[in-house]
């Protein structure tokens, strides 16, 4: 049984309504196209895979309809995302989940899930309470790639991280306090889920003593931290790195 609701059903921005409608596996109710936006090829693509479900209407009426300042004169209106069962993210040989621990920004949360997609994420964790659900603003920033990473909806990560150690993968925590780089870790081979923090708190106390490992990524600069949908590109693609020459572990 799923634990929430996702949210999904809103998606704004040309890449993303391209995607959903290419990636097929949500129906797809309406795609509402600017006219002042069909000289450009890709949004005549976008009617043209849309089909029936196609409307070209006034700019007035895209703007009314978006909740994002950036939907680029693209609104489709599909089914909401069927949030996907930890356990069974857990359980798979290959797991690579992305665990969030109250990340909030929406543009943040696109970004992390977008990154999670190129790097070969099998799904991405997200809690109930005090965490950004998929709206408008993260299907835009994440562009398209909600179509193709299972994302959970759990009532609290560090229950969520018992579970998923349950079930044998490694949790290990992004921390700037913590002594060891993520570049000395050797995961190939491992089934693990990555944990990231919010934005300025970083993972929470009991988060934290959940995770078996704390990691953090060596800064040469004066500025001590990155932000976190940064983070994440750096670690992900680390962690898809040392992955990536274990068979049945690389997508």
């Amino acid at each position: 049984m799923s634990e929430g609701r996702l949210g999904g059903d809103q998606v704004e921005g040309r890449r993303a309504v391209a995607e959903l409608l290419r990636a097929g596996r949500r129906r797809v109710k309406a795609v509402y196209v600017s006219s002042s936006a069909l000289r450009d090829p890709a949004v005549a693509e976008i009617v043209e895979q849309a089909g029936g479900a196609a409307r070209v209407v006034a700019p007035e009426k895209v703007e009314h309809l978006a909740r994002s300042e950036t939907h680029q004169g693209v609104v489709a209106h599909a089914a909401p995302l069927r949030p996907a069962d930890l356990d069974d993210l857990a359980a798979a040989t290959d797991a690579f989940l992305v665990v969030l621990d109250g990340v909030t920004d929406p543009r943040n949360l696109g970004a992390i899930i977008r990154t999670a997609e190129t790097a070969g994420a099998t799904g991405v964790v997200v809690g109930r309470h005090r965490s950004a659900h998929v709206s408008p603003a993260v299907t835009k920033a994440a562009a398209g790639a909600i179509e193709h990473v299972p994302i959970a909806v759990v009532g609290g990560i560090p229950a969520a991280l018992d579970r998923v150690k349950r079930a044998g993968c490694w949790t290990v925590g992004l921390d700037e306090r913590a002594d060891r780089s993520v570049h000395d870790l050797d995961l190939a081979g491992e089934r693990v889920a990555l944990v990231l923090g919010a934005e300025g708190r970083g993972l929470a106390r009991l988060t934290r003593e959940r995770c078996d490992l704390l990691v953090r990524i060596p800064m040469h600069g004066r500025v001590p931290s990155l932000n976190v949908s940064a983070a994440a590109a750096v670690v992900l693609h680390e962690v898809a790195r040392q992955r990536s020459g274990v068979p049945g572990t690389a997508r």
